[in-house]
Formats: structure tokens, sequence, C-alpha cells
């Protein structure tokens, strides 16, 4: 995260974040990808770049002012003549055989002037192949978009030409507007396939899987409902009791607190303990190693006025933390630290989450994982976003405006922005967006959640903050290619946030220099430390209690210190160290000691001296 400052020091190094939104520089050469690389397969599915590789009837692929695009300014306008006609649009694309996920979404809208409530008289066909997804006519027309989703799992290996058929017969008009077409893939792997998570038997517990269903009021700053987490003991100790942190708590008056968790089952709850933010379940008995457990509750959210990760600004609520997660206990016990607001306090496992949102149809919910909306009870949309092996899951809501584009390495690239924002800076930002997610994915391999929502405004007091597949940040290149890193330091390689904030932040600072195409040159000039005692790897404990040294240290020293390890062990040793060591924690949780020890194995000079000079203690 990138906290409080648009333009901020480290030493001697100015790092300006206004200014002009150029492209991110140019990764480095790709390694050999995997027989399935997650991302997304259709090419211009936004139409937003003429009409290629699409075939279509003439005018079909358009930017007539008649119809409404569900982003940008092209769609797809099949049919709505009023006469005998029929309308095509196909793409051609190969689905790799080794994934074994595929699944194909578009957003459709229909108008009818058709006053029949029982004949289908105007009809378009989806198809995949010879296969006919689905067929809707004038009875499904509605105000709006509709996001459509189809699996075509079973296309693995082979290509597929995905095509959309509208006919129309000579009595009144139907128009089939189709929008943001995509088809994402995953399931055989990255670049190179990551390991499964790493088995650790010392963090629990372990495996856990989120199900959260939440309702709405009107203008998304109120949310309730229910919440359930199953989860494993992974270790040998018996567990007996978990913790959940309630993290936004900290943004109360404990006891009034705007997380309120009731009704709580599968264990007894105990009284809410450090500010309002731990509360502990015993449970029914000590599970033993290997055996599950399940505790659900029902939730209330309400969010405080304030543009922060937790808050809203005037008609845009941010839900950053939100959600109750568990603790983790490990060789060290329960990690039951303080809210930081200088920092993160999180320390958390990658975990599975089902949420299900049902609000207002005028407010979009961008949100963690993938998402697909359906029709909910009249004016309201039920968005169910899923996502796969992240430590958190975080959401906005409001009628944010909306640019899509798909990065040239497959990554579905989703920017929403408040009022003031124009469109420029919003476009600008999705090119930064879309650039920044393949550098890093380069570097350390690829993106594994098939899409990333970024969420503007420029009233954030912070800068920007990570979420897994969602970040929120101001218009300013240099942040955003930050929070973008953190989607693999601490969102795929996890680190304890509170303990050890270097290794997120510093990965972070450094991966955004080489995105940026900074070498650290002249970092270290008019360095000074606070005490003989300061260390880049103090805890927030200690930045809290020296709070305008943490980005200087933090941030800066840290970074610094990385591109000395590069000058050390040599550009080529450095890319593979940072690659290896990400693939071998992919989904796991990084130490200190554990990324010096990969250092030393990477290089034959000692590099004792290196982390004590540097102050890289533990």
């Amino acid at each position: 995260m990138r906290r409080r400052l648009l333009t901020w020091t480290t030493g001697a190094c100015l790092i300006v974040g206004a200014g002009g939104l150029a492209t991110v520089a140019a990764p480095t050469p790709a390694r050999a990808a995997a027989d399935c690389a997650a991302g997304q397969l259709i090419s211009n599915g936004g139409f937003e770049n003429g009409t290629s590789p699409w075939s279509q009837s003439n005018g079909v692929i358009t930017s007539s002012a008649s119809q409404s695009a569900h982003s940008g300014s092209h769609y797809a306008w099949l049919d709505g003549y009023g006469s005998t006609h029929t309308d095509t649009l196909s793409q051609s694309v190969t689905v790799p055989a080794g994934c074994t996920s595929a699944s194909l979404s578009f957003y459709l809208h229909i108008d009818t002037d058709e006053t029949t409530s029982s004949t289908a008289y105007d009809k378009l066909t989806a198809k995949a192949g010879p296969t006919t997804l689905a067929t809707y006519s004038n009875l499904d027309a509605a105000s709006g978009y509709t996001k459509k989703t189809f699996d075509l799992s079973a296309f693995a290996g082979q290509t597929v030409t995905v095509s959309f058929t509208g006919t129309e017969d000579s009595g009144a008009q139907t128009s089939f507007v189709l929008d943001d077409v995509a088809l994402d893939v995953s399931g055989g792997g990255t670049t190179p396939p990551p390991p499964p998570p790493p088995s650790d038997s010392t963090r629990t517990p372990a495996k856990p899987a989120y199900t959260v269903s939440l309702s709405s009021d009107s203008a998304g700053t109120h949310w309730s409902g229910h919440e359930s987490v199953s989860f494993t003991n992974a270790s040998a100790t018996p567990l007996s009791e978990v913790y959940l942190r309630l993290w936004d708590n900290a943004h109360g008056n404990c006891p009034t607190t705007p997380i309120t968790v009731t009704n709580v089952t599968g264990g007894t709850p105990d009284a809410l303990s450090v500010n309002c933010t731990a509360l502990k379940v015993t449970l029914p008995g000590p599970l033993a190693q290997g055996q599950s457990g399940t505790v659900g509750f029902d939730l209330a959210i309400d969010v405080p006025s304030g543009a922060d990760r937790f808050g809203h600004d005037g008609q845009f609520a941010f839900l950053g933390n939100a959600l109750p997660v568990l603790a983790i206990r490990d060789a060290d016990g329960w990690h039951l630290d303080p809210y930081t607001n200088n920092g993160e306090s999180f320390y958390s496992l990658a975990a599975d989450f089902d949420v299900t949102l049902d609000h207002p149809s005028a407010l979009s919910v961008p949100a963690t994982g993938t998402s697909q909306d359906s029709a909910g009870s009249a004016g309201r949309t039920v968005t169910r976003a899923t996502a796969r092996s992240v430590r958190d899951f975080a959401w906005a809501a409001g009628p944010f405006s909306k640019v899509s584009g798909t990065s040239p390495g497959g990554t579905k690239v989703n920017v929403y922005a408040v009022d003031g924002i124009g469109s420029s800076d919003t476009q600008n930002m999705l090119d930064v967006a879309e650039s920044a997610i393949d550098a890093h994915a380069q570097r350390f391999g690829a993106y594994p959640y098939g899409e990333v929502d970024a969420v503007l405004d420029n009233n954030f007091w912070f800068g920007g903050m990570e979420y897994p597949g969602f970040v929120l940040d101001l218009v300013d290149r240099t942040a955003l290619t930050h929070e973008l890193a953190h989607q693999w330091f601490y969102g795929i390689v996890g680190d304890d946030e509170y303990n050890r904030p270097w290794l997120d932040e510093a990965f972070t600072d450094y991966a955004t220099d080489l995105a940026l195409g900074k070498d650290g040159a002249g970092c270290w000039n008019n360095v000074s430390w606070a005490s003989p005692d300061e260390a880049i790897t103090d805890s927030m404990a200690y930045w809290d209690a020296h709070s305008s040294r943490y980005s200087t240290v933090v941030y800066g020293y840290g970074k610094c210190a990385l591109h000395d390890l590069r000058r050390v062990i040599g550009d080529s040793a450095m890319e593979q160290l940072l690659h290896d060591y990400a693939q071998s924690h992919w989904y796991g949780v990084s130490t200190t000691a554990e990324f010096k020890a990969a250092a030393q194995a990477a290089t034959s000079t000692d590099l004792t001296s290196f982390w004590t000079q540097h102050r890289i203690l533990d």
C-alpha cells in the first residue's frame, strides 16, 4: 500500500506521483508458457479496436449514439431494423489443452417494440462451435445490460468459433446489443505452473473457505446477511478455538462498532477484544490434526463516511477488510496484533471466497474475484463473486464510470472511477494497469486470477491500497503500478504484514522501480537512521511509534537494499531469485529468514555482512 503521500522521498530518491501517465516500461522477455496460462482469449472483446478479428455483418460493430455501450464507446448491435433481417458476429479462438476451466461471458442488452408477452418473434442465438449455448428473444427485453456466462471447459484443446446470430421478422424491431465478450481460461498453471500451496503444519486454521450472502441498502453503505467459514486444523496441536478478525471495527469507537457479528453457530463466542477487532470462538471440541470445522454467523456492516479503504466518499462506498476473516496460529501462537492505519496488520492464509452481493441495479459492485450478475428483485441485481486462493475479499459500490480492456498477456482489467475523474484519466490508468500487470507477471509468474479491478478516487488520503484482484488508487501511474505489484507480494506470496511489513512493501516498491525502468541509482544518498537499532525489518509496532520513518525506511531503504542485492549477485541471478522465490512460496507465506537463505543460495558471495550493513536482521 502507498500510504498518505502522493509525492514521497526515500533518502535522496524522489518519486513524483503526479505528472504524465506514460506507459510502463516493457518487461523482460517471457519465460516459456505452460500449456494453459490463466488469461482471457477473446481479442477486442469490447469492440474498441475496430472490427478485427471479428467476422460481422455490415455495421454490427458500432459506436452509434442510438444504443449505449456497456463500457467504452463501441458495442455490437444485431438487428433492430423492424424488417426481416439476420445479423451475425463471430470469432475463433483456441482453448489450450491444459485448461481445466474455460468460461465465456458477455453483456447483453435487449430492447424491443414488440408488445407480445408470449411470442418470440425475434431471436438471438449464442453458440460455441456447433453447440447452442442459449437463445434469447424479444420476450427477454429489459433495461440495462445483463451478464451471461457459460462453461466452455469441454472445448479444451480445440479451436472453437464463438458466434452470435440475430434473426428478426418483418414486425416491430428488436435490438440485441452485446459488449465486453470474454473467454477466461485457467487451470493449467501459470508461467511456469506454480506449485500447490506449501504444506505448513505450523499455521492453522488451514484451507479456509468463506461463503457469504449480503444485501445492501439503496446507497450501498449498509450490508447485512450471513457468513460462514470452514477450515481444517493443519497443526499437530489440537485446535480448541478460532479467532475472527473484525478489522474494520478499528474505524468505530469500541464497543460501538461498524461490523456486527451475531447468532454464531459452530462454536461459542467470547467478548470482543483487541479494540473490538478480535472475536474468540470456542469450538464444541478440540479438532485434531486433519479434522475440520465450520463457524457461521449473521453479519451487519455499516460503512462510515470518509474516502478510506473502509468508508464512503459521497455516493461511493469502499469495503476493504469488511468481511471477518480467520486469524492465524503459528509457532509463535495466535496472531492478534492491533489494527494499524499507518500500514497493514493483515496476516492470513490463502482461502476460497464465494460471495453473493444483492444490491440496487444502479450501483456497480467491483469486487475481488470473477463476478457474475443476475437479476434480483425489482430494481436490484445479484452479483456473485468467486475467488480461489486469495487472502482477503474487498468490494466497492456506487455509480462508477467504467472502462475495460485486456492486457497483451491476457489479463482482463477493469477501471472504475468516481465522479470528477475524466474519461482520459480513466483510459490512461487502464493503459498503465494493463502494462503493469504484464510487467510484474513476466518477472514473478503469471497473474492467476483472470481479472483485476482498479477503483479510482482522488480523495483517497492514503494514495492506494491493495486487495486480491482489487485495488483502490489515485489517478497516479507510480501508485497504481505499486498496488498491482502487491498482487504478488502480500497477495500470492503472503507474509505477516504487521511483524514484517518490508516483505511486501519493499519488494513491491522494488518491483515498481523495475516496471518503470528505474535502477535505484542514488538510493542511498544522504541516508540517515533514527537510531542504532532501527532496521528495515522492524515491525509495525515500531513504525506506529515512529510513523515519520515508516515510508522512508520500509519502502525506500527496503527497495534500495534489494537494488543493492541485485548489484551484488548480478541482474540475471536476481531476476531468477525473485521469480523462483515467488514460485516456491506461491499461495504460501514468506519469511525474512527464508528469503535470506534463498538469496544466499543464489550466489557464491557470502551475504552475511550485506544483511548486517543493510539492517535486514531476521
